[in-house]
């Protein structure tokens, strides 16, 4: 459905994508037209129609705009389909040249002689759960996953934006080398029987952690998952219900006091072979 908040949030994630308003409010605009000309382009989108031509130039040079030179000009837009994937290719493109730049800049301050023991927080789902997989990527010897507040998860385990358990996640855990020790706990027996179906090589198990069912009455924040890679590095997150935003801390040495503590706790209803603090 054409809505104005449709159309405030496109222009809106195109100007995120690197367009300007102007030119993100004209390819809007062509997109509800079959053809424009400056001035239906100006009327619909009130852009001023100087500024129409301008915009329309940056838009043809991005591949994003066809123009016919009759008298007067028409504008279209090309198809929906071409549209993302010109822009998936330049974003692409940009996210590969910073990752080769910023890879190939020297750091200014010298080596630590040893390694300092630090805990640092993050935020935001998306950087979380890059981390965690990062994490899991660089384990060599045992992996421990908790998975928190069971009433943030959807019915089925990998499906659904709220889920924990995201399907990148199921895949990265499944793609854990086999000589890894591979445990993932749940908060359920329910919920431990479905981690078992996604995630059939790893040994799981119900926490024995009760204040990682819920929320507390006075605390709005809620445990989101709990991951301790090679006994030394340790992610905590958070979660608050009525936004779903999430937090984490992470630290890593292996005589830091968090991952310490961590161990023992997320122990609690492991199998003793499995069990992490031995």
């Amino acid at each position: 459905m054409d809505t104005p908040e449709n159309v405030r949030e496109a222009i809106e994630v195109l100007q995120q994508l690197g367009l300007k308003e102007y030119e993100a409010r004209c390819f809007v605009g062509l997109t509800r037209l079959s053809t424009g000309t400056a001035k239906s382009l100006s009327d619909l989108t009130e852009v001023p129609r100087t500024r129409v031509y301008d915009a329309i130039r940056v838009l043809e040079a991005k591949g994003l705009v066809e123009i016919q030179h009759s008298s007067p000009q028409q504008f279209r837009a090309v198809s929906l389909g071409e549209a993302t994937e010109t822009l998936r290719d330049q974003y692409d493109d940009r996210i590969e040249r910073l990752h080769d730049s910023l890879g190939a800049v020297t750091a200014v301050d010298e080596e630590e002689e040893s390694p300092i023991q630090e805990v640092w927080a993050m935020s935001g789902r998306e950087a979380i759960e890059n981390r965690t997989d990062g994490l899991l990527e660089t384990a060599t010897e045992e992996i421990v996953l908790v998975v928190g507040d069971e009433s943030l998860l959807t019915e089925e385990l990998v499906a659904g934006d709220e889920s924990l358990l995201t399907e990148e996640l199921v895949a990265t855990l499944n793609d854990v080398d086999g000589d890894i020790e591979l445990v993932v706990g749940a908060l359920t027996e329910p919920l431990k029987r479905r981690i078992q179906a996604a995630v059939p090589d790893a040994t799981t198990f119900v926490s024995g952690l009760e204040w990682l069912h819920a929320a507390d009455a006075e605390d709005e924040t809620a445990i989101g998952r709990l991951l301790l890679v090679d006994r030394s590095t340790i992610l905590v997150s958070s979660i608050i219900p009525d936004s779903g935003e999430e937090q984490a801390i992470f630290g890593e040495g292996f005589g830091n006091g968090l991952v310490v503590i961590a161990r023992r706790l997320m122990a609690q209803g492991l199998i003793p072979a499995r069990d992490p603090t031995r």
